[in-house]
């Protein structure tokens, strides 16, 4: 419908267009939300793909320099939980695995460890006083030396 009644959009227009018409539906749906098939991820990026051509100017730019041009994601995007209220700031998405051994997977287990961080070790403000915080939570949480 979109590009039967507009074959090129400005920047402006389309992210009107686009906010109201298409993230809401690409977002809905359960393939969005939890995906268990490449196929699904696939055909929902290629919405968004074909959607960000319409676009004045962006149609011979790659897929990512679109993305960043006006200002949107990529569906494949990592997500951070904003709902948590308890710990620190920096909250992961932690998905549901259906097998034992996907459970088992250093990036799922390492997960419940990096709740259990405070702020003070997550603001670090370099690399090195970040290793230094965390070695001092990880002696208190008895899980290290």
């Amino acid at each position: 419908m979109v590009k039967r009644h507009f074959k090129e959009l400005d920047k402006e227009d389309f992210m009107v267009i686009y906010k109201a018409y298409i993230r809401p539906h690409l977002e809905y749906c359960v393939q969005a939300w939890s995906p268990h098939l490449i196929k699904d991820k696939d055909c929902l990026e290629q919405i968004q793909r074909w959607a960000t051509r319409l676009v004045k100017g962006l149609k011979k730019l790659t897929y990512e320099d679109r993305l960043k041009q006006l200002g949107i994601y990529s569906l494949e995007k990592p997500a951070l939980d904003t709902y948590g209220l308890r710990g620190h700031s920096q909250k992961l998405f932690k998905p549901r695995c259906r097998t034992t051994a996907r459970k088992t997977f250093f990036s799922n287990r390492i997960i419940e460890q990096w709740y259990r961080l405070s702020q003070h070790v997550i603001d670090s403000s370099s690399v090195n006083v970040f290793k230094n915080r965390l070695d001092e939570a990880w002696e208190d949480m008895g899980i290290y030396k």
